[in-house]
Parts: structure tokens; C-alpha cells; sequence
């Protein structure tokens, strides 16, 4: 395990009970963003127009959100996200650990927690390829409220294609560019109570095993993103590109 680390800003008081310890998963190939991944992580993929990569994005938003320690699970050209990670200006404490062999994201979980500083405390977790940014104590206290083992944020993304709006008669009405899902999907952030670890596979999918148990018990809640929230997973260079459209537009607002 290696570490890399700053000193930390001091939280309030009342906010200490919000976790202040997050896993990363940042182990991917990111096979569907190639070439850029050809020598580098997912997560170190440049978002177009920041000079950041992806995971300076979300440890500088942890970090805002009161984070002070940070585990990244890595596993694909691991060596090039620590040689990053020991060079740049950290907001807060960083460690890596390295999975040999893939685990899934359920056993890279597992393996990653075991090194988080406060084992007896709640904990956030992101994929390695989200970008985002939302109230994480917000979806910490809604968390408490409804002593769930865990949560995980919900996004209702839009449809990539445009949509055909018709009446009974089948006759054409409008058409609409890129609506929102009717649905929410996992949005890839969480909050997990300490207990939550021990659930998880050594290898495998906590998505087709974890989580499932939890929700017929009952202890897995759904936060939604509050509107407005800007939330986009990075898996193509469409995305990469959609990224930096979005970045330039709230910056020209």
C-alpha cells in the first residue's frame, strides 16, 4: 500500500458525524475510452479544458465535502494514478492499494476498505469514473434518517437519442432531443454504515449479490440527486467531449 498525503482543513464539529473516509474504484481497463486509456487508467483520463484528470476532479470534491482520508483500489497501469497521486497537490490524505488480480467491484470494495483508517465508522465510495458534484452531507444524513446499512445516489440521466412523442391515433406530435429517463439508475456513490464491508463478496459483483439482500431487507436506500446536481459517468470519448461542452457552457453562464 502506498500514501500520499497533505494536511487536511478542520470540519466543524456538527459535521462529524458525516464520513470522512471514502473508497475509489479506480481498478478498470476503460476498453470503450481507447486510445486514451492505452497508457494511462480511466481515472486519469484528462476531462478536455480542465488539465485535471478525472480522479483530481472527485478527490478535490470529496475533499470539499469534508473527506479527510481516501483509499483508491487500483489495478490497470496502477503505477501511472500513484506516480500522479505522489506529485500532485492534495487536498487531503491518499492511499493506494493494488488488486493483483481483478476482484470485481464488490471484492475490490472489500479490499479497499480494509485499509480505510476508521474501520468502525461509515464510509462514501465512488466509481473511479464519475464526475459529479453534489451535497455528499446531504446524502449522508439521509442515510442516518433511514438506518440504512447503505445508500446509493440515483440519477435520472437523459436518452442519448431524441424522442417521438404521439397521440392514440399514432399521429406525430413533437419531437424531443435527448429527454430525461423515466428512470433512476445507480449513479456510482454511496454510503456505507461500518457494518457494511463484512457483506460484501471477497470477488464478484456486490450489485448482483450485496445489494439484493439488502433491499429485501429492507437496509438499502435510494438518494436522489438533488435537481440540478451535475452528474455525468465518463465511459466513451462522446462522453469526454460532452464533458467539456458542459464545462464551457456553466462557465460562459
Amino acid at each position: 500500500m502506498s500514501r500520499s498525503s497533505v494536511s487536511a482543513a478542520a470540519y466543524p464539529a456538527s459535521l462529524a458525524q458525516a464520513p470522512v473516509q471514502a473508497v475509489v474504484l479506480a481498478g478498470g481497463q476503460g476498453s470503450r475510452l481507447r486510445p486514451y486509456t492505452d497508457d494511462r487508467p480511466k481515472p486519469m483520463v484528462e476531462i478536455p479544458g480542465t488539465g485535471v484528470p478525472i480522479i483530481g476532479h472527485q478527490l478535490a470534491w470529496l475533499a470539499a465535502e469534508g473527506v479527510t482520508d481516501a483509499v483508491i483500489s487500483c489495478g490497470h497501469l496502477a503505477e501511472v494514478l500513484q506516480e500522479w497521486l505522489a506529485k500532485a497537490d492534495l487536498p487531503l490524505r491518499v492511499s493506494t492499494v493494488v488488486e493483483e488480480e481483478p476482484l470485481g467491484r464488490g471484492g475490490g470494495l472489500k479490499f479497499a476498505a480494509r485499509h480505510l483508517p476508521y474501520p468502525d465508522r461509515s464510509w462514501y465510495a465512488t466509481n473511479g469514473d464519475i464526475w459529479t458534484r453534489f451535497s455528499l452531507r446531504e446524502m449522508a444524513e439521509f442515510h442516518a434518517e433511514r438506518g440504512a446499512t447503505a445508500t446509493l445516489a440515483l440519477a435520472r440521466p437523459r436518452i442519448p437519442w431524441g424522442a417521438v412523442e404521439t397521440n392514440e391515433f399514432g399521429q406525430v406530435l413533437d419531437f424531443i432531443e435527448s429527454p430525461p429517463s423515466p428512470y433512476l439508475i445507480n449513479a456510482g456513490v454511496y454510503v456505507f454504515g461500518p457494518e457494511f464491508a463484512a457483506l460484501l463478496p471477497d470477488l464478484g459483483d456486490h450489485e448482483r449479490t450485496t445489494f439484493p439482500r439488502l433491499a429485501r431487507e429492507r437496509r438499502l436506500a435510494g438518494f436522489p440527486l438533488p435537481q440540478g446536481a451535475y452528474w455525468r459517468a465518463i465511459d466513451t470519448a462522446k462522453d469526454l467531449t460532452e464533458a467539456a461542452r458542459e464545462l464551457a457552457s456553466q462557465s460562459g453562464s
